[in-house]
């Protein structure tokens, strides 16, 4: 790997890539290093399926589907249309052939290529950057652990009862299988129980700054935080750590966050971000629409950043990424 560079950007899935984007149209892509949160790590039908290193690599080449904001653009379907001939033969106790989680065509090369790689003994670092470099990226992008970390999410029972009867299912079966439709109860963070690797470490504690993406402070952010040391790390270096909240006027651009944060007892808005980020981070960009929310969250021990966080064309993302590194440098 590569000396420190001076920016790291602590990641999770599509929000993130977006605003990696926007980061890179700033600032060259070889000061930028990426961390990114694989406790959505899954495997399927055999193969080793890093949706958020996935969704990083192909937005930042260019190559990512606009509308889903996730897999390759103008892909097909056929493996997965075919797979479906064998849903109605599979025993009840298999989980083989499944559809739920859709793999493009083109994008089952990926995750053949790094299964075959991690089966040769190549860690996922070494694995990532080789995708990366395929995809022609400057910016090194980096899994925060090199170890399996799964997140699983606690869910009311009578609904999923999961493997082990107790609620408690993986991260993909909760947000695509049932397409976070459900309540969650709880999280169980497998990065608590892994270590970082040495690259990660060392670039959170050398970097000039660090930035938080505008990810989900629970299930993108958390499992890098739940990493042994990390907050420790970051805590460190308050002063020079900015993040973005991924909530505007209360809810979430994308995804579930803001009904995680309400479920988990937190305040469902960039106070309730402020007060997840105030320990490790100085500095917290939130939207024109919460400006009004400027003296909460600071009062949380953050400085509020008031500008447009919805990054609607590239000039107001390109914006969002200066300011953000402003903050940062200040």
């Amino acid at each position: 790997m590569s000396s420190t560079r001076p920016i790291a950007v602590i990641c999770g899935g599509v929000g993130a890539a977006r605003f990696l984007r926007a980061l890179l149209s700033v600032v060259p892509a070889s000061d930028v290093t990426a961390i990114v949160n694989t406790g959505d790590d899954t495997v399927l039908h055999g193969l080793h399926i890093s949706p958020d290193l996935d969704t990083v690599t192909y937005t930042l080449a260019a190559a990512i589907d606009p509308t889903r904001g996730w897999g390759l653009v103008d892909e097909t379907w056929h493996a997965m249309e075919a797979l479906g001939r064998y849903e109605q033969r599979r025993p009840s106790s298999s989980t083989a052939g499944a559809t739920w989680f859709g793999l493009g065509d083109r994008d089952l090369a990926t995750h053949l290529y790094r299964t075959a790689r991690l089966a040769e003994g190549a860690t996922l670092t070494e694995v990532t950057a080789e995708i990366a470099s395929a995809w022609g990226l400057d910016i090194e992008i980096m899994p925060m652990s090199d170890e399996p970390a799964p997140t699983r999410v606690g869910v009311d029972p009578d609904v999923d009862p999961g493997p082990d009867g107790d609620g408690l299912i993986s991260f993909q079966d909760y947000f695509v299988r049932h397409r976070h439709a459900i309540d969650t109860r709880s999280l169980d963070l497998g990065a608590a129980r892994v270590h970082p690797t040495d690259a990660v470490t060392r670039t959170i504690r050398d970097a000039d700054v660090v930035l938080i993406a505008p990810s989900n402070p629970l299930v993108s952010i958390g499992p890098i935080r739940a990493l042994p040391g990390i907050d420790g790390l970051l805590a460190a270096r308050r002063s020079s750590v900015a993040a973005v909240s991924p909530l505007v006027g209360g809810a979430a651009l994308k995804g579930p966050a803001d009904r995680m944060m309400l479920n988990a007892g937190m305040r469902p808005d960039s106070v309730g971000v402020a007060a997840a980020y105030a320990p490790i981070a100085g500095h917290l960009v939130i939207d024109t629409v919460d400006a009004h929310l400027a003296d909460e969250v600071a009062a949380q021990g953050i400085s509020p950043v008031v500008t447009n966080t919805i990054m609607s064309d590239p000039e107001v993302a390109a914006a969002l990424a200066t300011s953000t590194l402003a903050a940062a440098q200040h």
